[in-house]
């Protein structure tokens, strides 16, 4: 939206769509449409971009993986894109295991080959999961074969266009970038949000202490509680008798007693009482019910989904 895109396509598969249906809705919360398209089978991202071929049209877009953050966001991307015109635009980040990523090699400012986790990478020049294109891509999309995973690689009909003598050019993305796959990769990309924010109380506080840069939203309460930042405390929390330790996002409802959180993301209606034991770099799902049984606790590490309840013995 910022970036003047109003409207907008997930690809969404049969199994998750409705998840996804309830959290984005119809878009009017952001001021877009939201159009949902459903890619029957995980076939590859060419395979995603032909399923959407009906809703893309004529018209250039952004494609954006929806497990990547960028922080900076796209506005200056797309700026770049609308006045430089090129078929296709790629980001490119320098990493240190390229071999596990798609690489982009370069002849200066035009991308000359794209492998896809190569064995012997040439570069460190990984693509960040977020591309523009006009529609030459869908005729590269439906001119490529399945690889030989059985799906259609983006970075494959990429080197259609460009042995096609078409313009891709890259962009070294600025800031960072996080492809947020895995749990760490959550934890991660938690600690550099929380690294951009400014603190601020809209809650309650009783008896407590907040040092450094926390946001404690509208309805959140704490009691005889400590925390230190940078955190989040989400609307309607409640937090006694408890210490939320840096790099913790705390979910709207949650209520913490008797704990200690540190480097952690909460998700709401989640509670977690009586734990003797510091809960750090942990990942808790909505409606999770986490206490402490009679017996003597030790140290704890979660990663739990939705809907869980665990009594720690």
């Amino acid at each position: 939206m910022a970036a003047g895109i109003e409207e907008i396509g997930i690809v969404i598969a049969p199994e998750t769509g409705d998840e996804i249906r309830a959290a984005a809705g119809d878009g009017s919360a952001f001021g877009a449409q939201i159009t949902y398209i459903e890619q029957p089978e995980p076939l590859g991202l060419a395979h995603a971009v032909l399923t959407a071929a009906d809703f893309l049209g004529d018209s250039s877009f952004v494609m954006y993986l929806g497990d990547n953050m960028l922080r900076d966001g796209i506005t200056a991307l797309v700026d770049e894109f609308r006045r430089d015109e090129p078929d296709a635009m790629i980001l490119l980040t320098e990493v240190p295991d390229p071999e596990h990523y798609g690489v982009a090699e370069l002849d200066g400012q035009q991308v000359t080959r794209l492998v896809e986790k190569p064995s012997e990478p040439r570069t460190n020049l990984a693509l960040v999961g977020v591309y523009m294109f006009t529609r030459s891509i869908l005729d590269a999309a439906r001119a490529i074969e399945p690889s030989p995973r059985g799906e259609l690689e983006i970075t494959d009909a990429i080197q259609r266009l460009v042995d096609g003598g078409l313009r891709v050019t890259p962009h070294l993305v600025s800031g960072w970038w996080k492809d947020t796959g895995q749990v760490q990769d959550l934890l991660d990309a938690n600690r550099l949000i929380l690294e951009e924010i400014s603190g601020r109380t809209a809650g309650e506080l009783i008896d407590s202490r907040v040092e450094g840069r926390v946001v404690i939203e509208a309805g959140a309460v704490l009691e005889r509680s400590v925390v230190r930042g940078p955190a989040v405390i989400g609307a309607g929390a409640r937090i006694t008798d408890a210490f939320i330790g840096p790099y913790s996002a705390i979910g709207e409802g949650v209520q913490i007693s008797r704990a200690e959180i540190e480097h952690s993301i909460i998700l709401a209606g989640s509670s977690l009482r009586d734990l003797e034991g510091r809960v750090e770099a942990s990942l808790i799902g909505r409606d999770v019910h986490i206490s402490r049984g009679p017996a003597t606790p030790r140290a704890h590490r979660f990663v739990v989904g939705d809907h869980a309840e665990i009594e720690i013995p």
